[in-house]
């Protein structure tokens, strides 16, 4: 440890790394705390991107590599370590890595959101065995096979999409009957010959010997049961926030994500939350990236009041 940064940012998805754009404009000195091999956040792992203005259709690893590319040519400083603990008390902030010590005025927390759990048997036990959350990642392995994909949101419908490219057949399992999905998303599935959604039901269980080869499933209005026999099982129910760093450290609302408004400030002074680890409407791209430029605003109407 030597310097004291004006900025650290932790996370480098689309709201890390518009954080780390604007800070390189804003003359902060900034470092960027990544764990990943990888800039983009969850955003690599989709197959196609259909709603980032001016970039329709481009590849969700193109994107993060465009936005990472950005953010080295704005001279930014990046570090890939595993942050274990904060300290943010006080007028200088305080990062834990496994190898390092790190100290800034502000902090911006921009750890996105991992993957909901069904929490049923099986789910763990397969675990790369047939059990997925990342359908462009291993959709591959699934070509003329059968698979189901769990969810009713977009990502779900998205993930739905793609294996109907290169699958024999795709199930889509919901638990209600109506899909949460954007309008767009839902017309392109119904009009997939090899795609066949099943409504009102959960998986109770996954079933297999040394991969999956079928979901039990529960029809929750009629409590009808049903052995579905498939390949692959693609899990999207949702996000849970990448809290665990600021847990008993900054207020959270009831869904665990930090209480932070459009400016990112948080309850902490000089600490700023942005993209999907915070409370919002809506969780996009765009809107991760919006979230970067006014946190980084935020700080910097922070330093200059504190006059730190």
């Amino acid at each position: 440890m030597e310097e004291i940064y004006d900025l650290i940012i932790i996370g480098s998805g689309p709201a890390g790394l518009s954080a780390a754009i604007y800070a390189q404009r804003a003359k902060l000195t900034t470092l960027v705390i990544e764990a990943s091999y990888v800039s983009g956040g969850q955003v690599v792992n989709t197959y196609e991107v259909d709603n980032y203005p001016g970039l329709p259709g481009i590849s969700g690893m193109d994107l993060g590599t465009t936005l990472r590319g950005h953010a080295d040519q704005m001279g930014s400083e990046f570090v890939r370590e595993k942050v274990l603990d904060l300290e943010l008390e006080g007028e200088i902030k305080t990062v834990r890595t496994k190898k390092n010590l790190y100290q800034a005025r502000t902090l911006i927390l921009a750890t996105g959101a991992g993957h909901r759990k069904l929490q049923v048997p099986g789910e763990d036990e397969f675990g790369g065995m047939g059990v997925s959350y990342c359908a462009t990642c291993d959709g591959a392995f699934f070509k003329d096979k059968v698979a189901a994909v769990v969810g009713g949101g977009d990502v779900a419908v998205e993930d739905a999409i793609f294996l109907a490219r290169g699958c024999k057949k795709v199930y889509l399992i919901h638990r209600r009957d109506s899909l949460r999905s954007a309008r767009i998303l839902q017309e392109r599935l119904m009009a997939l010959p090899n795609v066949e959604i099943i409504w009102d039901s959960v998986v109770r269980s996954i079933e297999g010997v040394e991969q999956v080869e079928a979901l039990q499933l529960e029809n929750v209005k009629t409590g009808a049961k049903e052995k579905l026999p498939v390949d692959g099982c693609f899990i999207a129910v949702g996000i849970l926030p990448n809290n665990a760093l600021v847990q008993g450290k900054l207020e959270l609302d009831e869904g665990g994500y930090i209480k932070a408004a459009e400016d990112g400030v948080t309850s902490v002074p000089g600490v700023f939350a942005a993209g999907d680890v915070r409370t919002k409407q809506l969780r996009q791209i765009v809107t991760a990236a919006s979230d970067g430029a006014n946190c980084v605003t935020s700080a910097q109407n922070y330093l200059l009041t504190q006059n730190i």
